[in-house]
Formats: C-alpha cells, structure tokens, sequence
C-alpha cells in the first residue's frame, strides 16, 4: 500500500489578467454558439474568455482600458444577450437564486407548450399523409390548417436562431431545420394554391417508387410538422437538463443558517443571518447550525463537520477553538464570536469553488453540432446547385425546385434530434430501475475515457455513521453487563460516539437501565450510578482522574484499536478498569465487491478523504484500494483531483458530502450517492439513487452503451441522409419518398435505442 499526501498545484508564471467577470449569457441554442461567442471575445486586445453552453455563463479576463459595456456589446453584436455579473456570492444570496427560478421555470414552460401544441396538431397531419385510407375530400386543406401553425410558430425558435446566425454569416442545425420546414411548408402551399394538389378529390399516395414526379400535384405538410415536433421534443428534454445548471450552487448556500439569535446587551435577539457583522456573538444550541466561522468564547461541546470536511468523528471544541458556519452543534451550548461573514466564510468559498469548476469543465461538444458544421453548409450547397442544374438542364422550374426540396427534405435532421433524447431516454429510464440517475448526454463521453475513480470515504466506501465495533472486557467481567452499565450512561449523553455505543449496547444487550446522578464531563466522557455502580465512561483521561489505570490487556486493546483509525472508549466502575469499546464508521458490506468491479472496468481506484491517515489506510486496506490520499480539506480535493488530471488520468469521482461538490464538478466524471447531500447530487453526472457503492460499476457501464447507442444513432441518421442525397439530386428521389426515407430512418433510431430497456 502507498500513501500520498495532496500537492498544491503550482501556477503557471504568466501575467494575471487586471479584472475578470462573469457574464450571463442569453439565446445559445448550441454548442456552436458558444464557442462563436468565445471567438468573438478572444478578439479583443487582452481578452480572454470561456463560454460554457450548458450554464449560459461566460467567464472573461480583460486589461485596463476595457469596460464590462465593451464586453456585453460584442456578444449583442454577435446576436446573443449579455447581463451585467450578479452581485458577489453570500449567505444570503439563495433569497436571491430563488428569484430568478420563475423565470427559468416560465422559459421551461413556454417550450413544453409549443412541444405539446404542436404534437396535438402533427399526429393527425401524419395520418392522413400517410394513411390513404383516413384521406377525404379537401383533407389536404385541412392538412394545412393544423400544419401551418406548427411549422411558424411551434418553429419559431428555430427560424429566430437561423435568422440571428444568418446575420452573421454562420449556419447551425436551425438553419437546415429552418429551411427545410418552410422549403416543405411553401412548396405544399403552392402546390395547394397554384398548382394541381388543391383541387377536390385530391389523394396522396403513399409509395417507395423512385422516380421524379410531378412536384405540383404533391404535399409535404407531414415532413414539414413532423420535423419541427420531433426537434422541439429534443430541445425540451435538453432545456429540462440544463435547468438544474445552478442547483449545486443553492443546495450549498442553504446549508447554512438563515437566523441566529445574537447577544445584543445581555439578551438573545434573533436576527437574519445577513445582519451578522465581524465581532457579534451568537448561541449557538444543540442541534442547531453554526451560523457563520467564528472562535468559541463560552461553553464546551463536539460538532459535526462531516458536511464540510468528510471527518467521520465530530470534533470537540471548547473556548478559544475555531468552528465552521454550517457545520453542526451536536452536544452543549455554544456562544461564539464571528469571525468571517458573508462571502468570506468557507462555505461561500466552497460555493465559489463548485462555480469556477463548473464553468471551466471543458462541455463536450454534441456529434450533431460538430458535424452541422460542415453538413449543414454542404447540404444547403447540394440543393441550390440541384435547383441550378436542373434548371439549366432541363429548363423545367417543377422538377428543379422538386428535386431541390427533396434534397432539403431527405437531409432535415429527424433523426438526428431522435438520436440524442431517444437513447438518453430509454438509457435514464432503464437506468432508474437500477439506481442510476444520468443527468444528459453532455456527460457520457467522459465515461469512455474513464480511467481513474477516486472515491470519497466517508458516506460512500463507509456508512458514514458511528457504530460500536470490537468490546474488550477486562477478567472476570461480562460482556452484557459492560454493555448495560456502559451504554445506559451514554444513553444519556447527546454526543455522536456516545449515541453509537448506546445503539451497539441496546443492539447487543437488549434494554438499559436509567442512570442517576448522570453528568458530562466536557472534552472527556460522562459519569454516574447505574445500577449503585459508580461508572465511568470516556478517554483514558477521565479514569487518570479517578486514579484508576487500565491494566496490561485493555491498554494493548485500546492501542491496536486506535492503530487501526478506531476511537477507543474506556470504561470503569466501582473505581477499576472493566473494559474497552471501539466505534467507527464501518465499511459498507458491498464496497470491496465494487471495488473490485471498477477494477474489471479498467478503472484504477484512489481513497480520498479528509479524515487521518490511520483510518484512511484500515478502509483502504479493508476494500482492495493501494493508493490512499488523507488528510485532506475540502478546497484540497479539487486540487488533488486536478493534479491526477495533470499527471494524464481522466477522473471520475465517487463523493457524496459538501465538501465533495467542488470536486464532482472539477472531475472528467462526477458520481454522487444518492444518500448525500443536494450540493453533491446536483454538482455531479451521475447520481447512484440507492448509496450501494457497486452501482458505481453499473452507472459507468451503461453510460457507455448509452453513449455508444447515441453514436449509432447519429451515424445511422446521418447515413440515410448521405445515402439518399445523390438519389434526391439526381432526380430519382421525389419529397414523398424523402420524407418515407426519413420517417423510416426515425423509427430506426427508436428502435435501436429501445435495446437499451435489456440492459443488466
């Protein structure tokens, strides 16, 4: 086994940047988008700037002599909007996030409206396109009238993009959607109007037969809607992603407090936490959340920090020692001086932390965007170079603007807004069956690359409670009985590592009698009378006191427990030692069979934790990891995380705390146990629902066939299309059979992704 402790990450020697800001950024609908926003910045004297897609946020560095205005006009020139940054992150910024959820949610809304309308409208368009059975008199006009409003306003969004992107010289996949909708949409409408497929008793066939035909006596109403519901589909499911972006951010920030009762002239007055100035002292009860940083000026007790630091046994603390905001007072009354507030506290530090990762975490660049890069142009090219010739050809307007149509037709991309959503949905569905929570597509390329896993300790390879492990009695004594004495003493006392022995004790030794003169000796243990013993129950301090020393067997005991990371509590009555207890946080029964499992995937495992070295080694040796990095705080993991990435292994993390968020969202791959906290669950990529570390192994397993079904997808998607683009251009293709063609090429795409429900 080795051990390594966390290196910082050294700078690099250039120049820092004079000013950096944040700016929201407003109308992306792809990737490209982004990075034609990044281009446009980068352009300026002395900028420099990361457009990241799926939190819409641009973070620039800019010299002297540039204003955030400058900023804010060059991404409006581009045709995008642009927001002055919010005001810096505090404890009583989460009031603030919340209000702008109505706004998101109402966007949200507005898009699941168009989707719903239009697929209302659509389906009966289909139908009767391509039933010629459902086909009656003027069915045609009506067509029409159910598809027009589908094609201009449920694709509105996509003529808004394409128009803005036109404007700028750039096409997207809007643009073909664009084109291609209303290419099918006016060509149906001149047929209709001017040419023969208006006329009464109008039927639409329905066949496979490549030949050119006669545009004027066709309709492609159902290409034209049916394309736009599909796409609108996809955006909706990619829009309902993305809403969550800045979830991680509020679940950290409402950890902590949101009143504090502060000593105001001898009295308790409760105040909001964002009235909380640098020297005010608050109380702080038990149960209660510490409301800021601060020093302990009156009372003893032990505090929880397992949210903030991964250590597994809470930390005593009495006057003069330092406590966190949002951390836990778990025994005593406390009074404590602030020390840091607002923005300076280490929790808002952490929030700070999971913003930066997040923002430059590199977005995987969806296949579909990469390739419209070229596509897109190439097909537009295709159908006017169609038009060209055969108008110069033939001198027949019909058949060139048939052909032309049908080139556009034959290349919308159906499919290609099936591929993604489609196997992601069957994927997340199938996934959730199994305790497996996938965020979106954005992440599943990562999972491929995967070749380091770094697992949280506590809470993700241990229960992430204390329970009581190994009773050494002394001889003589009886195990129930140092138990009972024992446990009906802690029984009484609100300290965790108390709580746990009761537990054990009740567990093991069935019910505990009820102690009498019970008191909490601060920093040491508890004493009374159990049952007219006089019993004693805490470090080996506490029986010193007494002068009472452990004998030979209980020591050796106690030193071997404590050798192994174990806390070791003494127990005493009638003035000897009578045994020993060990609490811990146990190692959970699956997490050596995961470990082994993520092995088999290639993947090579690192315990990170924050509790000490003794315990981080015992778990690790316990489950099968070699390497071990303890000992570390919460901002360090983040760095130890990018150090492994700077060494050439791609990083997934397995991490459930706060103090885990930063990290999840630094890695190539985040993975949060479900039985965490929000802050972790919403910063990672995958969720593990049931806290069972081998769903780990099954969570990467099947983002990878997830992924590997999304590429089949596209490849199939596009090799329709490709397939039958010279066909349409030849003229050996009419609109009808481009839309059968594409129509077919979708159902391949659901089916395929439908394999996905046989995954184990």
């Amino acid at each position: 086994m080795t051990s390594t402790a966390p290196e910082k990450a050294v700078p690099e020697a250039r120049p820092a940047p004079a000013h950096e800001v944040e700016l929201s950024i407003g109308g992306m609908t792809c990737a490209s988008c982004a990075a034609r926003i990044e281009k446009k910045l980068n352009r300026l004297d002395g900028v420099t700037a990361t457009v990241n897609f799926a939190t819409e946020k641009a973070k620039v560095a800019y010299p002297d002599g540039t204003e955030v205005a400058d900023l804010i006009a060059t991404v409006e020139k581009t045709g995008y909007i642009a927001e002055e940054p919010p005001p810096p992150v505090t404890a009583a910024a989460t009031e603030g996030e919340a209000q702008t959820a109505p706004a998101a949610d109402g966007e949200l809304l507005s898009l699941r409206q168009r989707l719903y309308i239009s697929l209302v409208l659509t389906v009966p368009v289909v139908l009767m396109a391509m039933v010629p059975s459902l086909q009656f008199d003027n069915w045609q006009w009506l067509s029409l009238t159910l598809a027009a409003p589908v094609v201009v306003w449920g694709a509105f969004p996509f003529h808004k993009a394409a128009w803005t992107n036109a404007r700028h010289g750039a096409a997207t996949m809007d643009t073909l959607v664009s084109i291609g909708t209303l290419a099918a949409l006016g060509w149906s409408v001149w047929a209709l109007f001017w040419g023969d497929a208006g006329m009464p008793g109008m039927r639409h066939g329905f066949e496979f037969t490549i030949s050119r035909g006669a545009g004027s006596s066709s309709i492609y109403l159902e290409a034209a809607a049916g394309v736009t519901t599909f796409i609108l589909a996809g955006r909706y499911l990619e829009a309902k992603s993305k809403r969550k972006a800045g979830a991680a951010l509020r679940a950290l920030l409402e950890l902590g407090a949101k009143d504090v009762f502060v000593l105001r002239g001898g009295k308790e007055v409760r105040i909001p936490v964002a009235q909380l100035a640098v020297g005010d002292r608050f109380v702080v009860r038990p149960g209660e959340k510490v409301a800021t940083d601060g020093t302990v000026v009156e009372g003893a007790s032990a505090v929880d920090a397992s949210m903030l630091t991964g250590e597994s046994v809470p930390v005593d603390v009495t006057v003069g020692d330092s406590v966190t905001g949002a951390t836990v007072n778990a025994g005593g009354r406390l009074v404590v001086e602030a020390a840091r507030v607002g923005s300076d506290t280490q929790l808002a530090r952490m929030a700070k932390l999971v913003e930066d990762a997040q923002n430059g975490k590199a977005e995987v660049q969806r296949l579909a965007d990469r390739i419209s890069g070229i596509f897109v142009p190439v097909v537009l090219l295709i159908a006017a170079g169609t038009f060209g010739v055969w108008l110069g050809v033939t001198g027949d307007s019909v058949a060139a603007f048939t052909a032309a149509v049908a080139v556009l037709i034959i290349a919308c991309p159906c499919a290609l807004g099936l591929a993604t959503p489609t196997a992601l949905m069957v994927g997340t569905g199938r996934g959730a069956q199994l305790g497996i929570l996938i965020k979106g597509p954005e992440v599943l390329e990562s999972t491929r690359r995967v070749d380091t896993v770094v697992l949280d300790k506590t809470g993700t390879v241990t229960t992430g409670r204390m329970q009581l492990q190994d009773v050494f009695t002394a001889p003589g004594v009886d195990e129930n009985e140092l138990l009972r004495l024992a446990g009906a003493l802690e029984h009484a006392s609100e300290h965790p590592i108390a709580q746990a022995i009761a537990a054990g004790a009740i567990q093991r030794a069935g019910s505990l009698p009820v102690p009498e003169n019970f008191e909490n000796v601060a920093g040491l243990g508890v004493q009374g009378v159990v049952d007219g013993h006089a019993v004693l129950v805490g470090r080996e301090k506490l029986l010193a006191e007494w002068v009472i020393d452990l004998p030979q067997e209980l020591a050796e005991a106690k030193a071997a427990a404590e050798a192994e990371g174990r806390t070791a509590v003494a127990v005493a009555w009638n003035g000897e030692a009578r045994g020993v207890l060990t609490v811990a946080d146990a190692v959970k029964e699956t997490s050596a069979e995961a470990v082994a499992e993520l092995r088999r995937l290639g993947l090579k495992p690192v315990l990170l934790t924050g509790d000490n070295q003794l315990v981080a080694e015992s778990v690790a040796k316990t489950v099968g990891i070699d390497e071990v990095i303890a000992e570390v705080l919460p901002q360090d993991k983040v760095d130890v995380v990018k150090r492994l990435q700077g060494d050439g292994r791609t990083v997934a993390m397995v991490g459930d705390g706060v103090n885990d968020a930063a990290a999840l969202a630094t890695a190539d791959l985040g993975l949060a146990m479900g039985t965490g906290t929000d802050a972790a669950i919403e910063a990672a990529d995958l969720t593990l629902v049931r806290g069972d570390l081998r769903v780990a192994a099954d969570a990467i397993r099947l983002s990878r066939r997830t992924l590997a079904t999304i590429k089949g997808n596209l490849f199939w998607a596009f090799g329709y299309n490709v397939a039958a683009l010279p066909l349409a251009a030849f003229g050996m293709l009419n609109p009808m059979i481009a839309g059968a063609a594409m129509a077919f090429s979708s159902v391949f795409v659901v089916t395929n992704s439908l394999r996905l429900r046989r995954f184990r």
